[in-house]
């Protein structure tokens, strides 16, 4: 075993919950572990002292993020995706996280963010999740770190509403990058929408074309998603995961943010979504998670994505609007 790395050590109660036992609808396509996959345990990795990139290159790392950043190279990532604690009162099993003020988790911000953005390298991008309460600490941590390039925000249908304020149905992803080198592949990023109002000129289509299933356009992507579909019971992506991110947005930045055969980082990995997109899209990938059945979920969903590249909602090559697709060309396709 390399200096500074071993397997994580074996726990005879290392499931604390089974996740999606055998009384689940027919249904419902929820992932969870089951006892073959105690196998899993074998793949996760801990930290004991400072490593290569080659030491950590597609690996789970099983442990508290804040414990194992100085371990982990500088400069090693092209893209960091990193989805943190909101500031909201929320169980992620091993971690509780309560709701505090601004200037608390502007300082929380502070605490970390740093040792995150130096893992990345010059030309690197880096992604940053919140809420619309925490847009002023973001905004203020991460302006004196890296150049903010926009701020994105998807609609999320999920969520409860209120008698006496509006439903929260959006997230913001906060795009910055080290330096004005950086990578950007709008054309990897095009949206395929259908077209209402096909217009022709001398009977040719501008701008559209015809096809088997109806008029479709590739249109540029803004900083407005609102065709993606948090992942819920019916799909094969969903897990336990209490904050779970879409396939289909990790999709969209790595496709945009990286090239094939670079460095995605995820320091808060959950069941693994950042880690399972960039294997699908032949990048390469760490990821950080120090619940152990997220990260033994993380795990099974790599070993599923050796033979299922699938990602909802992108096919073809492009991303298709929410429902664009019949049931003749998937609808799996489509839906997310």
């Amino acid at each position: 075993m390399r200096r500074g790395l071993e397997v994580a050590p074996s726990n005879p109660a290392f499931f604390p919950i089974i996740l999606m036992g055998s009384t689940k609808a027919t249904r419902n396509r929820t992932l969870g572990l089951n006892d073959d996959d105690r196998r899993f345990k074998e793949k996760l990795v801990v930290l004991n002292g400072k490593v290569s990139f080659d030491d950590v290159c597609n690996t789970t790392i099983c442990q508290n993020v804040f414990d194992v950043l100085d371990f982990l190279p500088d400069e090693f990532a092209d893209l960091i995706f990193v989805d943190p604690p909101y500031n909201l009162s929320k169980d992620f099993g091993t971690v509780k996280f309560k709701t505090s003020s601004l200037a608390n988790y502007q300082a929380y911000l502070e605490s970390w963010l740093p040792r995150v953005a130096a893992k990345l390298k010059p030309t690197g991008s880096l992604y940053l999740c919140g809420d619309w309460k925490s847009a002023g600490p973001i905004h203020s941590v991460l302006d004196n770190l890296l150049i903010i390039r926009n701020r994105i925000t998807f609609e999320r249908e999920k969520g409860r509403g209120a008698k006496t304020n509006w439903k929260n149905a959006s997230e913001d992803v906060w795009f910055a990058t080290k330096s004005d080198d950086y990578c950007f592949n709008v054309e990897a990023v095009k949206i395929k929408r259908k077209v209402v109002a096909p217009y022709t000129a001398d009977g040719i289509p501008k701008d559209w074309q015809k096809e088997e299933d109806g008029n479709f356009r590739l249109t540029h992507p803004s900083n407005l998603w609102t065709d993606v579909t948090i992942p819920f019971w019916s799909m094969p992506e969903n897990t336990e995961h209490p904050t779970q991110k879409p396939e289909k947005l990790l999709a969209k930045i790595i496709l945009a943010s990286s090239k094939e055969n670079d460095v995605v980082f995820d320091p808060f990995l959950g069941s693994g979504t950042t880690s399972v997109v960039a294997k699908k899209l032949n990048r390469n990938y760490v990821g950080v998670e120090i619940n152990e059945t997220y990260a033994l979920l993380a795990e099974k969903r790599l070993f599923l994505a050796e033979t299922d590249k699938k990602i909802q909602g992108y096919s073809d090559g492009v991303f298709w609007e929410r429902n664009a697709l019949t049931k003749s060309k998937g609808a799996w396709r489509g839906m997310a």
